[in-house]
């Protein structure tokens, strides 16, 4: 799979931002009431050519751990993806930070990339049922962890997580859904051409892709404008196909554990009327609104709209992690 499309447009094309400098110093306080953290290492299961691999944070004693799905293309465990120019570390100060507030995590590399490279020869010839099926099986490794396992989908990572839920593994407590589609992906591209200033001469034509891949028809990439091209190559458009048959609000009404819906105000991406689809999925669910913040779950910088896609020296948004250990902690096993 390629880049993810969102994410390159909104780096070119971001809105203007307020800024919202957050102090982490309670977070820091905190932590050191509550057990240290092993450091990460590399973890693997078999995959079906070679083998899956995660970063592991081990917390001593661990009620709760977290598998973090990252969104869609060459993103990273850490949440980077250099050929996009994205360096954000959002999956990494995740981890951490749910470390030092005593929950352990894995954050996976997807089939095909990076450490998992070795599972697929072509990282394009995946379905989000195989990606949910590997997100299962990282469940049952993250148990030995912890009792309690929670998938944590970020963006299209948050679609695959749904899907996985649909079988549930045992150790599976719920899902926590991080600026996650509510509708299906072929219509988040549009609206975000839609935009996108000077776009209006290629929307006709973005129109008749996506509508041709939502009926399982290729286009002939030649045959696109320059500036689509890249977009819908051919090892791409296999993907889409199965991207964009998925829609996440009636998978969500599949599940019927507890959810957390994790939404920024500021995300030009994913928009808050996805967080209102998924809650209408998914009446159980919490949802933690973050004020102010991106798609990288970071609090926006005014003038500046891709710093939080860039700088991974921000930090994550101050509401985020604690709001996810409070949601967390009112689950265990039996």
């Amino acid at each position: 799979m390629g880049p993810h499309l969102l994410q390159m447009l909104y780096r070119k094309h971001g809105e203007g931002m307020r800024r919202s400098v957050r102090n982490r110093c309670a977070l820091c306080l905190m932590s050191l009431l509550l057990p240290i953290a092993a450091a990460a290492e590399p973890v693997h299961i078999p995959g079906p050519q070679g083998h899956f691999e995660a970063e592991m944070i081990a917390v001593e004693g661990a009620d709760h751990a977290v598998v973090i799905i990252p969104g869609s293309g060459p993103t990273d465990r850490d949440g980077n993806s250099a050929s996009m120019g994205m360096m954000s570390d959002s999956y990494k100060m995740l981890a951490e930070d749910l470390s030092r507030l005593g929950v352990a995590s894995l954050r996976i590399d997807k089939r095909g990339f990076f450490g998992s490279a070795s599972a697929l020869s072509d990282p394009n010839d995946v379905t989000i049922k195989a990606y949910a099926e590997d997100a299962r099986r990282w469940v049952e490794k993250a148990s030995d962890l912890a009792p309690c396992v929670w998938l944590a989908g970020h963006s299209e990572g948050g679609l695959v997580a749904l899907v996985a839920a649909v079988e549930p593994p045992e150790a599976l407590c719920g899902l926590v859904l991080m600026a996650a589609p509510g509708r299906p992906i072929g219509q988040l591209m549009i609206e975000q051409f839609e935009a996108t200033p000077g776009a209006a001469p290629i929307l006709p034509q973005l129109r008749s892709v996506v509508a041709d891949l939502e009926a399982g028809r290729y286009q002939d990439p030649e045959q696109l404008s320059p500036i689509l091209r890249p977009l819908f190559s051919t090892g791409l458009q296999r993907y889409m196909i199965d991207l964009f048959s998925h829609d996440p609000a009636a998978i969500a009404a599949k599940w019927q554990g507890p959810a957390l819906i994790v939404q920024g105000d500021a995300d030009v991406q994913v928009r808050m009327v996805d967080a209102d689809l998924l809650q209408t999925a998914l009446p159980q669910a919490q949802r933690l609104v973050l004020s102010g913040a991106t798609h990288m779950l970071k609090a926006d910088v005014a003038g500046q709209p891709a710093a939080t896609y860039t700088d991974r020296t921000l930090p994550l948004h101050e509401d985020l992690v604690p709001g996810i250990v409070r949601f967390l902690e009112e689950f265990s096993k039996p």
